[in-house]
């Protein structure tokens, strides 16, 4: 008896240090940001909090509201930057959310605080790329008064999470070429958008040109280029944000 415990005893030991290993590997592995994207922001200008990044505009427009952003898994908040920015200079603050071990499950309920830290800002939208769409569309599902809109980038919300019954705003943007969120996933998943959705699939693009952190295992080579992709997702977001402030002051 003691013989076999003795035996249990180390085969979990052995088990636990072999998972406390993959974890440390696992956890130690992200999607950095390109080259490119350093090229094109000026990381001086963005501000730094303990758990998220904060791109305001660069000239003296008025904010018209706030969008919050999660990120992908295992992608660096940064590698979103360039199209923070070009929304920030818009006219919107825009929020990056900074995820323990870059994955937005653990921040879940961050755009809480983040929609606390700005009270001047009234209207707020919610948004994230793949699994950080996931997050997006989870908080915005329990938020629906008080987040003004959902925007889904190469992604699309758990089956509990089903807006279809309801009139919410929801911009979903995907890409052609997309190896991970699949033109047919997106397909399988459209009974649980809104019927006030606007769909656009974005020709040429792939799944990590969503951000600017290079290659991604499992995706298709894109057919345009990072930067190309990144001003057509921040021309449909920012049309659509403008489109949604227009439709609040008419209300």
């Amino acid at each position: 008896m003691k013989k076999t415990l003795k035996i249990l005893g180390v085969s979990l030991a052995v088990l636990v240090a072999v998972t406390a290993a993959f974890f440390v590997i696992w956890s130690g592995f992200d999607y950095e940001p390109s080259k490119q994207l350093h090229s094109l922001v000026d990381e001086k200008k963005v501000v730094k909090k303990d758990d998220y990044y904060v791109f305001k505009p660069q000239t003296n427009k008025e904010i018209k509201a706030g969008y919050i952003i999660y990120q992908g898994a295992k992608v660096e908040p940064l590698a979103y930057g360039y199209y923070a920015q070009q929304i920030a200079n818009e006219g919107y603050l825009v929020a990056v959310v900074d995820s323990p071990f870059n994955m937005s499950f653990f921040s879940q309920n961050k755009a809480t605080d983040i929609v606390k830290s700005y009270p001047k800002i009234a209207a707020w939208f919610i948004g994230g790329h793949s699994l950080g769409g996931v997050s997006a569309a989870s908080y915005a599902y329990d938020h629906q008064n008080s987040i003004k809109g959902l925007v889904l980038l190469a992604s699309y919300p758990m089956n509990k999470n089903d807006f279809s019954t309801s009139t919410y705003p929801i911009l979903s943007l995907t890409g052609e070429k997309d190896g991970l969120s699949t033109p047919e996933k997106i397909k399988e998943t459209k009974h649980l958008l809104s019927k006030n959705t606007e769909l656009v699939q974005v020709k040429g693009a792939n799944h990590a040109q969503f951000g600017m952190y290079g290659k991604q295992k499992g995706d298709n080579k894109a057919s345009i280029s990072p930067k190309e992709q990144q001003d057509e997702l921040v021309k449909r977001t920012v049309k659509w944000f403008n489109s949604q402030m227009k439709k609040s002051v008419s209300n």
